[in-house]
C-alpha cells in the first residue's frame, strides 16, 4: 500500500526486500519503533532520523510480550489511519505495521539477562516488561537492519536496556537518544496521555514541576530527603499516587545515596487514576 511518498508494509518479507534493494543503491536505513498512538514525541523521532538516514522506516507495533497487565494492554490506544496521516509530514518512507502472528508465528521463548539494569524501577514493578521489549526490538532490528535507531529518553531505563540488548548480540545498530518533548505545561508527551481523563491532565503537569522544583534542594538536602520530599509533594495531590522515585546513576541505573556519584537522574512513575505515567530529570 502506497500514501503519497510513503509504503505501507504488512509482511517482514516484503519489507526486507524492499530495504535490501535500497541499501544496494547505498542507501543508510534509520529506524523509529513505535507502538503506534503518534504524537509529537515520535515525530521529533522520525524528524531526527530524516536527519542523519537516506530511508526512515517507521514501526507501528503494539508488542503484546511486553506487557504484564492484560487490561494495560487492552487499552493502549490503536490507530493506523491516523497515524499514518501524522507520518505523511515527516521524512518516513516506510511503515512497518505487522499483525501479531507475523511478529510471533512461534512463541517467543528467549530470555534476556540485563542484571542489574532490569532490577530496578520499571523492571522491579513490571517485571517481564524489558525481555519483552527486547524480544521485539531484536526481532525488528533484525528485520530492518537499520545503520540507526531512534529512542526517545522519556524512556531513560529502556534506552539503557536496548543499549546493553545491541552489545550482548553484538548488533550493528547505533543507538541514537533523544530528548523528552514535552507538551507546553511540561507533560511528557506519551500516548497514554489521551487514556487521561480531564481532571487528570490537568494536575499531571505537577508530576516535572516537581521534578525540577527538586533540583533546587540540591545539594543542601540529602538524597533521602530529596526523595520523601518529592513523593510527598506529588502524593499531595489526590489524584495523583507515586508509584517509585528513585535517585540513580545514569550508567548502571542502581540507586545513590550521595550527590557526589557521578551524573544522577530522576526517575518516576505515577498513577494518575489508572493510567500509569513516567518521567526523569537529570540531576
Amino acid at each position: 500500500m502506497i500514501v503519497d511518498n510513503m509504503k505501507l508494509f504488512r509482511e517482514i518479507v516484503d519489507l526486507k526486500e524492499q530495504l535490501k534493494q535500497d541499501r544496494a543503491s547505498g542507501k543508510s536505513i534509520g529506524f523509529v519503533p513505535t507502538m503506534g498512538a503518534l504524537h509529537e514525541g515520535h515525530l521529533t523521532l522520525v524528524r531526527e532520523a530524516g536527519e542523519h538516514s537516506d530511508i526512515v522506516v517507521v514501526s507501528v507495533f503494539v508488542n503484546p510480550t511486553q506487557f504484564n497487565d492484560p487490561g494495560d494492554l487492552e487499552r493502549y490506544p490503536r490507530d493506523l489511519d491516523t497515524d499514518m496521516e501524522k507520518l505523511e509530514t515527516t521524512p518516513c518512507k516506510y511503515v512497518f505495521s505487522p499483525s501479531v502472528k507475523e511478529m510471533y508465528p512461534e512463541k517467543d521463548e528467549r530470555i534476556f539477562n540485563f542484571g542489574a539494569l532490569e532490577n530496578v524501577m520499571e523492571g522491579e514493578f513490571r517485571p517481564g516488561h524489558f525481555n519483552g521489549v527486547a524480544q521485539v526490538v531484536s526481532k525488528l532490528f533484525d528485520i530492518v537492519e537499520p545503520d540507526k535507531a531512534f529512542f526517545g529518553m522519556k524512556d531513560f531505563q529502556q534506552v539503557a536496556v536496548i543499549k546493553a540488548m545491541v552489545k550482548q548480540l553484538n548488533s550493528k545498530v547505533e543507538i541514537v537518544p533523544c530528548d523528552t518533548v514535552r507538551e507546553s505545561d511540561g507533560v511528557a508527551m506519551s500516548s497514554r496521555n489521551n487514556l487521561l481523563t480531564s481532571e487528570h491532565r490537568d494536575v499531571a503537569p505537577l508530576i516535572n514541576k516537581t521534578l525540577k522544583e527538586a533540583r533546587n534542594l540540591i545539594p543542601e538536602r540529602s538524597v533521602e530527603e530529596v526523595k520523601e520530599w518529592v513523593v510527598s509533594q506529588v502524593n499531595a495531590n489526590p489524584l495523583l499516587e507515586v508509584e517509585y522515585f528513585e535517585i540513580v546513576n545514569d550508567e548502571d541505573l542502581q540507586p545513590v545515596n550521595a550527590w557526589n556519584s557521578g551524573c544522577t537522574v530522576g526517575c518516576i512513575a505515577v498513577f494518575a487514576g489508572e493510567i500509569r505515567l513516567i518521567d526523569n530529570i537529570i540531576f
